[in-house]
């Protein structure tokens, strides 16, 4: 098999509809990675929303145990709330907000939940770009339902991974590649290119701004390939 260019996502598929009961459901895969994302419509708001006329949008994440090779603990299990799973879900949520006009969303809420069924490196990001299209089918559910009168969908968010791999700036870094990464980088935009969050850490040595450059070039041209790829699989019945 090829090489993967440095410059080129992994093959994306969004399927919509993979399960039967939340108001939105995506399986997306991104090369290995596999993650199932629910979005949950509830009539309520949380306490501290009461009363204001907007509404909620949050997240959960989790990975199953043998989502990787060898079995993790369920959360459940642990003595200690999973402190990497509480960031991502955190992350997840501020993400996804970014996309919503809470006032046009009325006193309801979403729950994204996103549940690593196979992880091989970007999780958090595919948790973002198959929520943002669980979180569209379940804003559509609601219009149809009468529940809210205008879409308060404001943009689409998606997420990728960059790295820098041996000096050279690389685009949706899998497993193999995230684990030698000299930089490690996510990044989270609108569909009109402007930064949502990017987190990016220095693994084995500092990076320069013209580095810095390079993957968020890469970054911004992945991003505006998986938002053509959400919109694509919403016009798919």
């Amino acid at each position: 098999m090829a090489r993967r260019k440095n410059t080129s996502l992994r093959k994306v598929s969004i399927t919509r509809g993979f399960t039967k009961y939340a108001e939105g459901s995506v399986l997306i895969e991104q090369g290995n990675t596999r993650v199932l994302c629910t979005a949950s419509v509830e009539d309520h708001v949380p306490p501290f929303l009461r009363g204001r006329g907007q509404g909620w949008v949050t997240a959960e994440y989790g990975m199953l145990p043998r989502s990787t090779h060898t079995r993790n603990r369920r959360d459940s299990k642990r003595s200690s709330p999973n402190s990497r799973s509480i960031e991502i879900s955190r992350l997840v949520g501020r993400s996804l907000r970014a996309a919503i006009d809470m006032k046009k969303l009325g006193e309801n809420s979403i729950t994204i939940d996103c549940d690593v069924l196979q992880a091989d490196g970007g999780t958090r990001c595919a948790s973002i770009t198959g929520g943002m299209v669980a979180l569209a089918d379940a804003v559509q559910h609601m219009l149809d339902k009468g529940m809210i009168k205008e879409n308060p969908i404001n943009h689409f968010i998606a997420a990728v991974s960059v790295g820098m791999i041996d000096q050279k700036a690389t685009l949706d870094l899998d497993y193999a590649l995230d684990s030698t990464a000299e930089v490690d980088m996510n990044v989270v935009m609108t569909d009109d290119q402007r930064y949502v969050e990017i987190q990016g850490t220095a693994e084995s040595e500092a990076f320069s701004d013209k580095q810095l450059n390079d993957m968020k070039k890469l970054a911004v041209a992945g991003i505006a390939d998986l938002i053509r790829k959400q919109k694509k699989a919403l016009k798919t019945k």
